[in-house]
């Protein structure tokens, strides 16, 4: 009977993270000199370094003259690369140093307006409640869950159903037209001119004006002029500064229009065509932070 004998893989060689440094410090400054200054290194130490780097590679990361350097295109490429391996190896490091053994870190994906206006207010008290769950929060414009993330929570806008994952609904959205108080100066409300308004547009919904209109038997001309910005926190923040009238969440509004920093312009709210919802893989339902953040959420919205 034969033993078969595996060979060992070969052995792959890999940049020291020295040189790695170095060539993204050069890199960024183009400067060999300023590079060392950064590194606290000797300018051709740095220039040793990236000079091993480009021979293990094979390859010119840099042009030389006598003036600068300049990045090759493999080095443009590599320069992308490198600054995220870089800056993972960072996280990693200060996430363990930051971090007791015992210590779990909750990491959290929502959207930028919703996290700042409705998340991060209902998360108050959380961390003196659970000590030994660190908050690791990420905001992102995605209408889905992002599986391809290491992600054990996030707070979605949609319809509730997602694959593998569980869903619980906090709330429907409803949406009013507001603006800033001045900015109804000398207007007529009247829609037989909806030209003398700027309506602000949201990018990812760009028949949401058209859909306010529609809801309630009204048909007018111009719903969809008007500049566009990539979330609602920038429509907010565009209606406080008087460029026009925002379509967006009455919840993520509430403060403004409590202080009459912003008004309602018509007296409607629009039904949404989604809902805000808690979502996370099905194989965490178990998980002792995924259950402390569900139940504080839950117990915030009673």
């Amino acid at each position: 009977m034969k033993t078969e004998i595996k060979t060992p893989l070969a052995f792959r060689k890999y940049p020291s993270t020295t040189a790695l440094q170095c060539f993204e410090t050069a890199a960024r400054h183009l400067s060999f000199t300023n590079a060392a200054q950064e590194m606290h290194m000797t300018q051709s130490a740095v220039s040793k370094q990236v000079s091993q780097l480009e021979e293990m590679l094979n390859l010119s990361l840099f042009y030389r003259t006598h003036q600068r350097i300049s990045l090759t295109p493999a080095g443009k490429a590599y320069y992308i690369e490198v600054l995220g391996i870089l800056k993972h190896i960072e996280l990693a490091t200060t996430n363990l140093m930051s971090h007791s053994s015992n210590t779990e870190i909750l990491k959290i994906v929502a959207h930028p307006t919703f996290c700042s206006r409705w998340l991060i207010p209902a998360l108050k008290g959380f961390s003196k409640e659970y000590p030994l769950i660190t908050l690791d929060i990420k905001e992102e414009v995605c209408p889905f869950f992002p599986e391809d993330q290491n992600v054990d929570i996030a707070f979605l806008y949609g319809d509730g159903v997602w694959g593998g994952m569980e869903t619980i609904k906090l709330f429907d959205e409803y949406c009013v037209a507001v603006c800033q108080p001045e900015y109804l100066q000398d207007k007529s409300l009247c829609l037989d001119n909806l030209d003398a308004f700027t309506l602000l547009q949201l990018s990812s919904r760009p028949s949401a004006w058209y859909e306010y209109f529609k809801q309630q038997n009204i048909s007018v001309d111009g719903t969809f002029r008007g500049p566009r910005f990539d979330t609602f926190h920038a429509c907010i923040a565009s209606a406080l500064l008087g460029y026009g009238i925002a379509l967006v969440p009455l919840r993520l509004v509430e403060p403004e229009l409590k202080l009459g920093t912003l008004v309602t312009v018509w007296n409607y709210e629009s039904k949404g065509r989604g809902a805000y919802y808690m979502s996370y893989p099905l194989s965490l339902g178990n998980s002792h932070k995924v259950k402390a953040i569900s139940e504080w959420i839950t117990e915030s919205m009673a």
